[in-house]
């Protein structure tokens, strides 16, 4: 009996201590539902509410001419406030609207998206998404009209949220160049190294925290952001097409790592083309600045001889371009090693200029022992007014240092000299060693290359960028003389006679470095060429990197010249003022008349006047003439073409013959090969018959 007491006794306490919590759990819900009821509300409303960025639209980058090679398109997210149209509006469109909404982003039945809705709006949420696709602006202007949504944000209750999208209108070209920023700020190109110009400032606007999301209350309170600055480049888009697809084509043929083309204005520096790829399982892309930065930063090879050659004219102006240099047989002992030249058996005995042309590595170096084997920090010295041991300062982030050494460095060892003199030892990037070539091409003023030309807020330029020269003279007019007649040779007569054109002149120099692995050479090589072009009054200079190609033939010349060749033809055949006018490039001889028998009245004009020859039509009225040479002038006399008559064409070019006598309704026969038209089958000025053929012969 005790034992049962003692069990109701426990039930009965364990019932009470449930009563007193429960008794204390209603109580609390009423201190917090009444006494401190607003209190809580008022929490609730403040963590509800929030500010939220808004961010600017980013500023667009342009080329040269303001094509737009990058820009922020709008893109939008629709959701939906169910709870705001009223029940006749809803009821009535909320079947054409999910049927719209269904056939427009194929992924669910229309039931699916009425029921989502009607549940919404069943629940009181003021928030829901409707998918999560991207929509552009043109579907957002067909959604707008849709029913239920025709009414807007404040009738309808669509939202449409607003996402801004970098595009690239060009695709992947200049990809590198125009470069990329993340959302931790990170990046490359101009869109990092020009972020605080393009960015703009973000604003701000109160969201309000909803089942389902949050959405924007207009308050009045809202801070508006302010757009980023555009950016006008310098970059030439059809020159820039031209150079990736030379170089893409070389490295797909050559198997190359990677390669990097550059081509600048000599005058301004503007940099008009900046191609760089690299090689990847799926092929060649722009995965890397290699002109600018440290990846591309090798040692030159034979490229550097131009600055070795300025240096030893600087030193000891008294050596010539016609003074000889014993090459020996292809192989020079200096120190514990040998230097050997590309020839076998060697050039033996050469001049300067030969040395150069023919791109001897022993002949560099013995004019380099020989003047500055006493006083090597002198060539240094030298090098270092050059402006070569200093960046560029270029507006791309991530340039890389240029290596030099110097004699106090425990690095400097008895070869180092010659070394250094022929490209090794020393390390540049592609468009430091530009800047040089460009500075010889600009008579000797070294200029800061740029890329970018102007900051501006829609059609007012907020800041530019003028051409800043970095070395005022970087050699005497002497040296500047006798080392642009050597790069003009190594095309004329040299290692670069393949590139060598028949419309313009080119001066430049061919390099072949060979690459460092596991700090041994290995043979893999490094080609380039650099240059400019026209030699005589020089308009782009240029370079072309490939790196390590393989195949039998692997040198600058016959990898990297060709590049640079195809690129300065396409630049010329497009830049008029380049072009010698026909008065200078024809001396016509007055007393000897072109033998001319037919054509176009404003052709043979237009082509005689500009040769400077006397020349009298005798008529304006007809199109075609005949041509009477006088004494010393043409006189075009009247050669009509009647309709229903055979035109007479003896005389004219086969492409003249072929539009007159097209024109008639004439079936041609061509026989015999030339130029011009000898005979005719038909007689000229016969009527012409149903059948309707003629037969012209060529001479």
């Amino acid at each position: 009996m005790n034992i049962k007491k003692s069990i109701v006794l426990r039930v009965r306490v364990a019932f009470l201590v449930i009563c007193l919590f429960a008794c204390a759990i209603v109580y609390k819900i009423c201190v917090i539902q009444i006494t401190d009821g607003e209190k809580w509300k008022a929490i609730s409303k403040e963590r509800r509410i929030y500010y939220r960025p808004v961010f600017a639209t980013r500023g667009n980058i342009y080329s040269d001419n303001e094509s737009i090679m990058a820009t922020s398109l709008p893109f939008y997210r629709v959701a939906f406030d169910p709870t705001i149209a009223d029940a006749q509006t809803f009821n009535a469109g909320i079947d054409s609207l999910s049927m719209l909404l269904s056939r427009f982003y194929g992924d669910r039945s229309d039931d699916y998206y009425r029921r989502k809705i009607k549940n919404a709006r069943h629940a009181g949420r003021q928030y829901i998404r409707l998918n999560s696709r991207q929509i552009n602006y043109q579907d957002k202007k067909m959604m707008a009209k849709w029913p239920v949504f025709r009414g807007g944000k404040n009738k309808g209750g669509v939202i449409f949220e607003k996402v801004e999208k970098r595009f690239k209108p060009f695709g992947m070209l200049a990809e590198r160049t125009i470069g990329f920023i993340n959302e931790d700020k990170n990046g490359a190109g101009l869109e990092y190294s020009f972020n605080n110009n393009l960015a703009g400032t973000d604003g701000e606007a109160l969201f309000e925290r909803i089942a389902g999301g949050s959405k924007p209350i207009y308050d009045g309170t809202e801070v508006k952001p302010q757009h980023g600055y555009d950016i006008k480049t310098t970059i030439d888009i059809n020159l820039q097409d031209v150079a990736e697809n030379a170089l893409y084509k070389a490295l797909e043929k050559t198997d190359a790592d990677y390669g990097t083309v550059i081509m600048m204005e000599v005058k301004t520096g503007e940099i008009k083309a900046m191609a760089n790829l690299g090689k990847t399982k799926g092929g060649y892309i722009e995965d890397y600045n290699y002109a600018v930065g440290a990846q591309g930063r090798t040692e030159p090879g034979s490229t550097f001889k131009l600055a070795s050659m300025m240096a030893l004219f600087e030193y000891a102006p008294e050596v010539n371009l016609t003074d000889t240099i014993d090459t020996g047989n292809g192989r020079y002992r200096i120190k514990d090693t040998y230097m050997t030249d590309a020839k076998i058996n060697g050039y033996g005995k050469i001049t300067v200029q030969q040395v150069f042309e023919k791109s001897s590595n022993i002949g560099v170096a013995k004019l380099m022992e020989t003047h500055f084997g006493s006083n090597q920090q002198a060539y240094v010295d030298y090098l270092d007014k050059f402006g070569l041991g200093n960046t560029l300062g270029f507006q791309l982030d991530g340039e890389a240092r240029p290596f030099i050494k110097h004699p106090q460095d425990r690095t400097w060892y008895g070869t180092t000299l010659t070394s250094m003199a022929i490209g090794y030892e020393t390390k540049f990037s592609p468009l430091q060693i530009l800047a040089l070539y460009n500075a010889v091409a600009n008579n000797g003023t070294k200029i800061q290359p740029i890329i970018v030309k102007e900051i501006r807020k829609a059609d007012k330029v907020v800041q530019s960028f003028k051409t800043r020269v970095l070395v005022e003279k970087v050699c005497s007019d002497a040296t500047l003389k006798k080392v642009r007649g050597m790069l003009e040779g190594v095309v004329e007569n040299g290692t670069a006679r393949n590139i060598k054109s028949a419309d313009y002149t080119v001066a430049g120099k061919t390099g072949t470095a060979r690459k460092v692995k596991n700090g041994k050479y290995v043979r893999e090589y490094s080609t380039s060429f650099a240059g400019y072009f026209p030699a005589d009054n020089p308009k782009y200079s240029c370079i072309v990197i490939i790196d390590s190609p393989k195949g039998v033939n692997v040198y600058g010349s016959d990898v990297a010249a060709p590049v640079f060749k195809e690129l300065a033809d396409k630049a010329y055949a497009r830049d008029l003022e380049m072009h010698k006018s026909l008065r200078e490039r024809v001396t016509p001889n007055k007393e000897s008349l072109p033998l001319v028998k037919a054509g176009s009245l404003d052709d043979l004009s237009t082509i005689c006047n500009r040769l400077g020859i006397s020349n009298h039509p005798k008529t304006t009225d007809e199109e075609w003439v005949k041509v009477q040479p006088g004494r010393r002038s043409l006189d075009f006399i009247p050669n009509p073409v009647l309709d229903g008559k055979v035109p007479d064409v003896v005389g004219l070019t086969l492409r003249d013959a072929l539009f007159i006598l097209g024109n008639q309704n004439l079936k041609v026969n061509v026989q015999g090969v030339g130029k011009h038209v000898q005979k005719q089958s038909l007689e000229a000025g016969s009527t012409i018959s149903k059948v309707k053929q003629i037969t012209i012969v060529l001479s």
